[in-house]
């Protein structure tokens, strides 16, 4: 559950149980939920609330509280309020009491019909989180039912006037930039990500736009799921009618990947094969995939345009460089640890370099020990990654010794993740000693690291019966349960520290 999920979550359980205490919707008083989820929080805060373990709530005579009530009599009678909460209606229309079901779908669908325009932008989201509920596809259904319907015309939309002798003219009024405003140009625009997905493939089964509006959305969508409906889309119409090089663009500046590299293989089709060179050193590994498919299909090679791209001063990227790793061979990477030798050169790319040599299967320890040391932190983890494959070759002292508190905070992190790697004691006193660490970052992950040493199916890998690792256990017992650490001493055959034994 993320956060931001846990904030929702939380402001609906608030408000329910301020209610409850006797609190009053409105200014000043209770604010109500807005959002999907803390609607839902709220109605499950009242029900439990009414448990046998929770003292009876105060506001009962709250419409609020009656519409969530456990019993399904009072929820029903609740419905026939004047103006009931349309959240908590919608949550009714998935109840699993037949009578509180059909009368809150009632009052739902007359609520749609007297303003649908409000009613679908305001509780549409709430409708698409029920839908997963036993009995909640109704609400979605009714809803996609009204905006299939035809254009719903959106509540500010106002078209434009021309002048004439007695009025000047008036230009139409229009939130969403399209003329007319609709409510499904609206729901298009949602900051709720599954909004904005049902009414773009509500907008697709219309067929409400030709293939170069098509593309022009997808590559300008920045959510992958609602990007790629967008995509499919308008691959399919470059299929069914023909290459069209405006939309084929609009596809290759795409900001989603998939769209992107929907772009480069629509360009075979376009006459376009050519132009899969210049996405070779594309940012997504995905479309550089296409790209060097592209080039292999027009009758080319890839590895002759990335290794050029790499070689040219003016033209490498870090991107470039990782292209050419990936179509490289191991008798390329002169041509890679090259581009660590050159002073000045960019951080990024050095960077892509240590990694492209790690591809290749070509980097060494000697290559790799002084970067560790690298003043890019982007260098350094790079490097940690390579050696971290040999850590146990590697002098545990040297690399402790870049666990001082003095040394730049992504040196002592690659060293610490190398130390990690590295396992057994080595690993267990270099994490034990940073649960102390002025950086909080390396006491999070040092702590986290320690109490991933807890299997139950297995023992730690730590060499057994050894008194220094009872004694490092003894300084990280806050991490773990009495229990578990116990099991840990048990399994690794060493003594219960003396205080655990004594209970104090």
């Amino acid at each position: 559950m993320g956060a931001e999920t846990q904030r929702l979550i939380e402001e609906g359980r608030a408000a329910a149980a301020d209610l409850m205490r006797g609190g009053r919707p409105g200014l000043g008083g209770v604010r109500r939920p807005v959002l999907p989820l803390s609607w839902i929080a709220f109605d499950a805060e009242i029900r439990r609330g009414h448990s046998p373990w929770h003292p009876a709530p105060r506001a009962t005579d709250r419409v609020e509280v009656r519409l969530c009530h456990p019993d399904g009599r009072i929820r029903e009678a609740a419905l026939a309020a004047p103006r009931p909460p349309m959240p908590l209606v919608v949550i009714r229309c998935a109840d699993w009491a037949p009578a509180v079901r059909q009368r809150a779908r009632r009052v739902l669908s007359a609520a749609l019909a007297a303003g649908t325009a409000h009613t679908l932008i305001d509780l549409t989201p709430l409708v698409l989180r029920l839908a997963g509920r036993e009995r909640g596809v109704w609400a979605r259904d009714l809803f996609e039912g009204a905006l299939r319907a035809g254009p719903v015309p959106a509540p500010w939309w106002r078209p434009a006037r021309p002048g004439q002798w007695w009025r000047p003219a008036r230009a139409a009024r229009t939130v969403t930039g399209e003329e007319p405003d609709t409510v499904l140009a609206w729901l298009r625009r949602s900051a709720d990500l599954p909004t904005r997905r049902f009414a773009t493939r509500v907008t697709l089964d219309a067929g409400l736009f030709g293939v170069r509006e098509l593309a022009r959305r997808a590559g300008a969508e920045r959510d992958p799921a609602t990007a790629l409906l967008w995509a499919d889309a308008a691959l399919a119409a470059l299929a069914a009618d023909g290459p069209d090089d405006r939309a084929v663009d609009s596809l290759l500046h795409g900001h989603v990947p998939m769209v992107r590299a929907g772009g480069v293989t629509a360009l075979r089709r376009a006459g376009r094969a050519a132009e899969a060179a210049d996405h070779l050193a594309d940012r997504s590994g995905l479309v550089r995939a296409c790209a060097r498919w592209l080039v292999r299909q027009a009758g080319g090679d890839p590895y002759p345009l990335c290794r050029a791209l790499v070689e040219d001063p003016a033209r490498v990227t870090p991107y470039a460089v990782t292209g050419f790793a990936e179509c490289a061979r191991r008798a390329d990477a002169p041509l890679l640890r090259a581009l660590l030798e050159r002073p000045g050169r960019d951080a990024a790319v050095r960077a892509a370099a240590v990694a492209g040599l790690r591809t290749l299967d070509a980097d060494d320890t000697d290559l790799l020990r002084p970067l560790l040391d690298d003043p890019s932190p982007a260098v350094a983890r790079e490097a940690s990654l390579g050696l971290a494959r040999v850590a146990g070759q590697l002098p545990a002292e040297w690399l402790a010794a870049r666990l001082a508190p003095g040394l730049p905070p992504h040196t002592r992190r690659a060293a610490y993740r190398v130390l990690h790697a590295r396992g057994g004691i080595d690993a267990l006193r270099a994490s034990v000693e940073l649960l102390t660490d002025p950086d909080p970052g390396l006491r999070r992950v040092a702590a986290q690291r320690l109490q991933s040493l807890w299997s139950p199916e297995r023992p730690p890998a730590l060499p057994p019966r050894d008194p220094e690792v009872g004694a490092l256990l003894d300084r990280c017992t806050g991490l773990f349960s009495d229990y578990v650490m116990g099991r840990m001493r048990s399994q690794l055959g060493i003594a219960r520290a003396a205080h655990d034994r004594t209970g104090e």
